[in-house]
């Protein structure tokens, strides 16, 4: 079976998945700490509210779980009152399809959606591997370095000496004094430099040049979400990845000519179903892919793993900022390597 009639078929299972009928739906909010506080350009992290759906039917019970998407503002209470507004269509019945009309994309749709698809497998006693006919392989994924001094960020990097990935969290200033004190700490890591938004055009041909040699494998989000257009057909020697570009299919399809790669989030395109949408259409397209996250325990991370199969970049770290994950929750080790999540966790 070719890549493409596969995901035909797997997109086409997607939009036909069972409705259920008098479906119960829970929902609650976890406030989530981080190990440390986590500085993203100009927004500090130093605890998550991850939402936590369930449904379930017939003594069969699905999960999801999302962040939301700060810049955005879909925060807590942004998302607790679209789970208000559904929550009676939802327990009436709904499927993926259905879904996608019922809520826009972000955290709530992406924690129901997941939740869907969870039940799903737990209901047809097939797991999400052999529901999307994949073997699934361990992958490694980057671990991320927020803002701070080159001094500090030289010590986590060194901390971080298993990890052959690392995303370091960059503005717009000592870019070159940050990353090289990073190089110099750990020279055997590629490196990911993650900028939200916050270079203008000056600084990025200013300096994309210098970059290459401190091991930079990729450059996301230089410029700002809607002030891109810059980069179609800018001439780069490292790859360039939309990441608040790049919300959904809806905005892949404007932004495609200006990136390499797409980062894809599930809080983001608001579930795993839009998510496979996502892989489809950039691999279609020759794209390489990214798969990120919004911060969130294991739970969140295992369906973004599933995803991880189809990218070459893989941002999965969320877990390992955390003071607590969930039960059952999936295998980081000091490499990088995660191990598969299991059914019991999600899918």
């Amino acid at each position: 079976m070719t890549a493409a009639l596969l995901f035909s078929l797997l997109i086409l299972r997607n939009l036909n998945m069972s409705k259920y009928l008098a479906m119960e739906f829970k929902y609650h909010f976890h406030k989530r700490r981080l190990r440390q506080a986590l500085l993203i350009n100009d927004y500090k992290f130093e605890h998550v509210d991850t939402l936590e759906v369930e449904l379930s039917v017939d003594g069969y019970f699905g999960k999801g779980e999302a962040a939301g998407v700060y810049y955005l503002n879909d925060n807590r209470d942004h998302m607790e009152s679209q789970l208000v507004q559904v929550q009676q269509a939802i327990q009436e019945g709904v499927d993926s399809q259905s879904l996608q009309e019922l809520l826009t994309a972000g955290g709530a749709r992406n924690a129901i959606d997941c939740a869907l698809w969870d039940l799903s497998c737990k209901r047809d006693g097939k797991d999400i591997w052999q529901k999307l006919k994949l073997v699934p392989k361990r992958l490694h994924t980057a671990f991320t370095i927020g803002l701070n001094t080159p001094e500090v960020m030289a010590e986590q990097a060194i901390k971080a000496n298993g990890f052959q990935r690392l995303k370091l969290k960059l503005n717009n200033q000592q870019v070159i004094e940050r990353l090289a004190a990073v190089h110099r700490a750990r020279p055997d890591a590629e490196l990911i430099l993650d900028i939200n938004q916050g270079w203008n055009e000056d600084e990025l041909i200013d300096l994309l040049p210098q970059l290459k040699s401190y091991g930079v494998a990729l450059l996301e989000q230089p410029l700002a979400r809607g002030a891109d257009e810059f980069l179609k057909g800018l001439d780069s020697d490292i790859a360039i990845a939309a990441d608040e570009s790049c919300l959904d299919l809806k905005d892949y399809h404007h932004i495609k000519e200006r990136y390499d790669v797409i980062n894809i989030k599930l809080d983001k395109c608001g579930g795993f179903s839009e998510a496979l949408n996502l892989v489809k259409q950039a691999r279609a397209d020759g794209k390489q892919l990214m798969v990120g996250n919004m911060i969130g325990s294991s739970l969140a991370m295992a369906p973004a793993y599933v995803i991880g199969q189809y990218c070459q970049f893989i941002d999965i770290d969320g877990p390992l900022l955390l003071q607590n994950d969930c039960r059952n929750a999936m295998r980081f080790h000091k490499t990088g390597l995660c191990e598969a999540p299991t059914a019991a966790l999600w899918g």
